[in-house]
């Protein structure tokens, strides 16, 4: 079994994975949405302070586990360095304390394997990632040979519609708000160039698209 614990961003998560069977035992999440909505986004050292507080109760939970644990894995890179700190801080003591094996782990590589918990591994893939800070396409030929075929050049897909929803000032996290409001939306309204249909680059851009709606 391997304890795994994310701290990248604004959700403190835990959870111990059988890696024989690639199944799912424990799996706690607590979000900060409520807090960081006031300010209209995520405020990083507010982030840092309530990962302190929340990642210590949930590993409370994963007790009973502990004797058969083989490893510790924590989101290394890419995130927020002061919640990361958070995160690598408990993995370390964790470490020590069952003197078990730590591993880093990137994130963005931690959301394709997550597309195989219970299931069997199928490759080759192209993988579309749309997290909240990143977006890219990936070919991933295993486990280990993954390559980042694109990325957005500036802010991420998610990013741009939180920016987008605290322009309008409907509050933070904007993706579901504005989803919900698309929905009786007219379309044919605004007319918006798309960024970069020209160019030969692999990529994609969403500032410009921010700077036009606002």
């Amino acid at each position: 079994m391997i304890l795994s614990i994310e701290s990248s961003c604004d959700d403190s998560a835990i959870s111990i994975t059988e890696i024989a069977t690639n199944k799912l035992l424990f799996h706690k999440k607590i979000s900060q949405e409520l807090e960081h909505s006031v300010y209209g986004g995520v405020v990083p050292e507010l982030a840092a302070r309530l990962h302190a507080e929340a990642l210590p109760k949930i590993l409370e939970e994963c007790e009973p586990y502990f004797k058969d644990l083989k490893a510790v894995a924590v989101t290394s890179t890419p995130g927020l360095a002061v919640t990361l700190v958070e995160g690598v801080t408990m993995a370390k003591a964790i470490a020590v304390g069952l003197d078990i094996p730590i591993i880093g782990v990137n994130h963005l590589v931690g959301h394709i394997y997550s597309l195989f918990i219970e299931k069997e591994t199928q490759f080759p893939l192209t993988v579309l990632l749309v997290s909240g800070g990143h977006t890219q396409v990936m070919e991933v030929k295993s486990l280990t040979e993954i390559k980042t075929v694109a990325k957005s050049m500036d802010d991420s897909f998610g990013e741009s519609f939180d920016k987008v929803a605290k322009m309008m000032g409907l509050g933070y996290p904007g993706g579901p708000l504005i989803q919900e409001l698309a929905k009786d939306g007219d379309r044919k309204k605004h007319n918006f160039t798309i960024p970069l249909s020209q160019a030969r680059l692999i990529t994609c851009s969403y500032g410009g698209w921010k700077s036009a709606f606002r």
